[in-house]
């Protein structure tokens, strides 16, 4: 955003002070040439393809928005180079310069003039790179950035299996240009205010603002530190003012107290209301920088047996989980793709999100705060264990914690998923990221989850939160297994604080049938939908029913790639989501989800695409959560509804359907208004294009 646009945003909500503020963040996304590899090793040939044609880009960009999602096994993966000119003009002489890449597949070179100005290993998480000592005032200056996907043993995720990793400068560029004197930049790409409250109520809150001040002029300077909090209006609530000298030795941290009576409490989706957080650096009465942040005034507790409280009251925690890629798009999106998103999360009820297996863009951090999204925020230290990931786990922790401190959507930092062998390593390594989470940030939970099902898992117990994924009747056992194992998990831990971190199954929406069994064999082609939505009908009445799972996740809100695997009889594709990779399609799972947990009205009769019906006498499945439907087939009301699983779940048995064409409609009036969906099937004889059924005893744990 351009310093003008900056300041005109500013003014209109009365934040801005007397005079202008030196800080300056420009976007930097326009003007890139691309150029894909892989390159060749012999230097005379490596120069002639580096001179030979370039593609003009527009950040964001992946190289494998395709390659990734149509074919198994068979992407790019290695170095790609961006490059791009850029005039600094003389007036920035004697400012700090900053490159900030919000996202990156996956490990990063930055050039300026053909010096090196840094690197970066993760491809979730900001960084920034200093440049000014390499910049020529008011002449074409060469940025080069080397980005490359390649999986390696000591950079997380290690490797391409439970999704890819999407080459390129995927998220936002800025240029940001301060005084000499600033609020921190390079404190991990992180805002620089670090903002904390306690003993929460409805009467009194206490908050603290701490900033991180940079001072590179060389001679200590006497500045003033202005913190002030804002309503939602703009209006001024207090203001804390002190007066320091800045040494040039090394980052300073300076903290504000406030005191705020009766305060605004957010409440999640109810009232997700937001302060702002304004911090001000100022010499001799003029604003140098300026940084702004939310603050949700709130109280998060999580009950061992009981469930999760928001601000004292229990507060229901309907979970779905979102990779972010999109089909065609890769993971190179725009704010209209992630609130597309956020819209259907909203729509289908949702109350809070697991943003998995990784660290995403700011922007849907920004946007759960003001959605009131419940958010689990992790890292993508997933699948498996190298021994090598140390060091980049921790890094990736820091960054993910310090970049989204402020948010107050995040109740919890996910440290693991799925990862097991070297038992002592991974509990090691899991105990020192939760040591650092506590250090950053000792207010929120950690999170670690395991694919085995039982609390003494070596692995386990390291992390405030247990989170255990279970796939009843797809990848083990049966559906109705979920109830033997979270009642077994009560009776023998109650003092675990447990959450059901993933479950759900497959569906293909070209894969239908009417003959179901309690377990499917997921290594066969064949992944109906039908299946997808009696797993789900039955696995949330019983997690609906036991507040000892404190929340839980259903895998996946979307379709996703995963380019090494080829299941379902769609090549690279995961297809347990609730919507279509496309976002076009929305399975009868995600009307079950709608029903049980929206409050906007659902009428809604299920197998809809299963349209070529297998059964004469077959059964007819209705949600509403406005009241008993009435339902006709051809015309004529159904008799015998009985109540399936839940208060919103209706299903007529053993009804008859005619030859060739048959119309059901649901009719449910409901405050004056009438609610009506209507389905064909077409009946022509007998037939059986059965799920293949196989129980799998054995526990899965993940792959």
């Amino acid at each position: 955003m351009k310093l003008h646009k900056i300041i005109g945003a500013c003014l209109l909500s009365g934040l801005c002070a007397t005079g202008a503020f030196s800080r300056e963040v420009i976007s930097f996304n326009d003007g890139w040439l691309f150029k894909k590899g892989p390159f060749a090793t012999d230097v005379m040939k490596a120069a002639a393809q580096w001179e030979s044609k370039w593609t003009e880009v527009t950040i964001p960009h992946t190289w494998n928005a395709k390659d990734m999602q149509v074919k198994t096994n068979s992407f790019y993966e290695g170095a790609a180079y961006y490059r791009k000119t850029y005039v600094i003009p003389e007036t920035m002489k004697g400012k700090r310069l900053f490159l900030r890449f919000e996202g990156v597949g996956t490990c990063t070179e930055v050039y300026v003039n053909g010096y090196l100005v840094g690197t970066h290993k993760g491809g979730y998480s900001a960084f920034v790179c200093e440049i000014g000592e390499q910049v020529k005032y008011g002449e074409n200056n060469e940025i080069v950035v080397k980005a490359d996907n390649t999986a390696r043993p000591d950079v997380i995720p290690v490797n391409h299996s439970l999704f890819g990793v999407y080459g390129g400068i995927y998220r936002p560029v800025s240029l940001v240009v301060t005084e000499p004197c600033h609020i921190a930049v390079e404190d991990y790409a992180s805002p620089g205010v670090y903002i904390t409250q306690k003993n929460v109520s409805k009467s009194a809150a206490e908050v603290n603002v701490k900033v991180k001040l940079d001072n590179a002029s060389l001679q200590p300077e006497t500045l003033e530190l202005e913190n002030a909090i804002y309503d939602a209006k703009g209006k001024l609530v207090k203001k804390h003012v002190r007066s320091l000298e800045l040494t040039p030795q090394g980052m300073q941290s300076y903290t504000a107290s406030f005191q705020l009576k009766r305060p605004h409490l957010w409440q999640g989706r109810k009232d997700p209301y937001l302060y702002k957080v304004v911090s001000r650096l100022k010499q001799e009465g003029r604003v140098i920088d300026e940084v702004v942040q939310p603050l949700g005034i709130r109280k998060y507790e999580i009950v061992a047996g009981k469930g999760f409280f928001l601000n004292g009251e229990k507060y229901p925690m309907y979970g779905v989980t979102r990779h972010q890629d999109w089909w065609g798009k890769g993971s190179a999106l725009t704010n209209q793709e992630h609130d597309a998103d956020l819209a259907m999360i909203m729509d289908i009820g949702a109350t809070t999100i697991r943003l998995a297996h990784y660290q995403q863009a700011e922007y849907m951090y920004a946007k759960c705060d003001s959605l009131g999204l419940i958010v689990w925020a992790e890292i993508p230290f997933v699948n498996r264990v190298t021994g090598q990931e140390w060091d980049n786990a921790h890094q990736q922790m820091r960054e993910l914690v310090r970049q989204n401190f402020n948010h107050p959507s995040i109740y919890i930092w996910g440290i693991h998923n799925e990862v097991y062998h070297p038992h002592g390593y991974t509990a090691a390594l899991t105990r020192s990221l939760h040591d650092v989470c506590k250090t950053d940030d000792p207010d929120r939970y950690t999170a670690a989850v395991n694919g085995y099902g039982h609390a003494e898992h070596p692995v386990n117990q390291n992390a405030d939160v247990q989170g255990m994924n279970r796939y009843f009747g797809w990848y083990e056992r049966k559906i109705q297994d979920i109830k033997s194992w979270v009642e077994g998990l009560e009776k023998n831990y109650p003092w675990q604080k447990l959450m059901l971190t993933e479950y759900g199954a497959d569906a293909n929406l070209e894969h239908q049938t009417e003959y179901l069994g309690d377990a499917l064999n997921w290594g066969k082609p064949f992944y109906p939908e039908t299946f997808q939505t009696k797993v789900h009908e039955y696995q949330w009445s019983v997690i609906a029913e036991h507040p000892y799972i404190i929340a839980s996740y259903l895998w996946n809100m979307f379709d996703f790639a995963v380019p090494m695997w080829e299941r379902g009889g769609v090549p690279a594709r995961n297809l347990k989501g609730m919507v279509t990779f496309d976002r076009k399609i929305k399975k009868d799972s995600y009307y079950w989800y709608k029903a049980n947990w929206s409050k906007e009205p659902v009428l809604y009769l299920t197998q809809r695409r299963n349209v070529d019906r297998e059964r004469k006498e077959t059964s007819v499945t209705v949600y509403s959560n406005i009241g008993t439907p009435v339902v006709y087939l051809n015309g004529k009301p159904l008799e015998g509804i009985r109540k399936g699983y839940t208060e919103v779940h209706y299903v007529f048995d053993k009804v008859t359907l005619v030859q060739g064409k048959n119309i059901l409609k649901a009719v449910v009036s409901y405050q004056g208004k009438e609610y009506v969906d209507e389905i064909e099937w077409n009946y022509t004889g007998e037939k059986n294009r059965g799920t293949v059924v196989h129980e799998n005893k054995k526990e899965h744990a993940g792959w």
